[in-house]
């Protein structure tokens, strides 16, 4: 989405543009659900539909020329038709449901995926969806039931992204009128940086022999935190044993503990050489990803900025969100 700059001058040059984007926000404003009405279908005659107002003309003045009544009849039969399409073009967008869901975790560089669930009490045909200068899904038939339609998007950069108004059009039944509406599903994703492998650029705080770093930071069995359940092993001590579950009737479980192994790993970006910032970025995001892979425990500093040691998805995608959304210009994060 694109971001408006701040102009120095008192006055600002009127765009047609501009001006649209202003009035769709205040007439159709984000919401994550959006049902089509009259206030928010617009209808305008397509390409064809103009040909067939201009053979009506040029029929009803051929009739009114010649008075042939044939002719005369034939342009108001044309006319009607007209009218019944502007009808049903309209009820055929008229009542249409579309939510928004949560997006999947995407990297830069990637097609982004939007999920849009539709859903309808009247049944309709020959649906179009589609962001701006991206592709368009056709939808041929939209029923009650809901349906989900992902939605691509092309991206290139890291950090939050909008996709902006979502475009539903229709040219149904004849071709004659297009029905379209643009609404605001108040859609975003932060999309994380593009990761870069660098298995040299990991290190710990704690200790300055970074040769056993791998063995750092990660769990072994041992008796602090608990684990989990798992399948009882004949012969294992009965302390173990999971008596409740076992009370329940889930079969003989066992109790699994784990403790952390040495110090927990430091990531940041100061010990990383590149020179520049944004493969930085990138090098930091693929150690995220493979300590978190490997199930180590480490921690993140960037700037005055710092996350605690954790593990876990939630705390990789804390992390990843982190430095993601960091600025672009390195003076801007010391």
């Amino acid at each position: 989405m694109m971001n408006r700059a701040n102009s120095t001058k008192t006055t600002k040059p009127w765009k047609p543009s501009l001006w649209w984007r202003s009035w769709l926000a205040r007439r159709l404003p984000p919401s994550k659900q959006v049902t089509l009405a009259h206030k928010s279908i617009f209808i305008l005659p397509t390409g064809f539909g103009l040909l067939w107002i201009c053979l009506i003309l040029l029929l009803f003045i051929l009739g009114t020329n010649y008075q042939n009544n044939l002719i005369i009849g034939l342009s108001f039969l044309l006319v009607s038709l007209f009218n019944t399409c502007i009808i049903y073009s309209y009820k055929n967008l008229a009542g249409l449901s579309l939510s928004s869901s949560p997006p999947p975790q995407a990297y830069a560089g990637e097609t982004l995926l939007f999920p849009i669930k539709l859903s309808s009490k009247q049944v309709q045909f020959e649906v179009l969806l589609s962001y701006a200068n991206n592709q368009v899904n056709v939808l041929k038939v939209i029923k009650e039931e809901p349906q989900v339609s992902l939605l691509q998007f092309k991206n290139l950069s890291r950090g939050r992204m909008f996709p902006g108004r979502l475009k539903i059009e229709s040219r149904y039944p004849l071709g004659l009128c297009r029905v379209w509406s643009h609404i605001d599903l108040d859609n975003q994703l932060i999309v994380f940086a593009n990761p870069i492998e660098s298995q040299s650029e990991l290190s710990s705080l704690a200790t300055d022999d970074i040769s056993h770093i791998l063995d750092r930071g990660i769990h072994v069995q041992g008796v602090d935190e608990f684990k989990g359940l798992r399948q009882h092993i004949p012969g294992e001590s009965l302390k173990q044993v999971a008596w409740k579950q076992l009370a329940q009737g889930r079969g003989m479980l066992s109790k699994e503990f784990q403790q952390p192994q040495g110090q927990p790993l430091w990531l940041t970006l100061d010990n990383l050489t590149s020179p520049d910032i944004e493969e930085r970025i990138s090098k930091l995001t693929w150690s995220i990803d493979k300590l978190s892979e490997r199930g180590h425990i480490f921690g993140l500093v960037i700037g005055q900025h710092k996350i605690s040691p954790a593990d876990g998805e939630g705390h990789r995608i804390v992390c990843q969100q982190s430095i993601a959304l960091l600025p672009v210009r390195e003076e801007q994060i010391k």
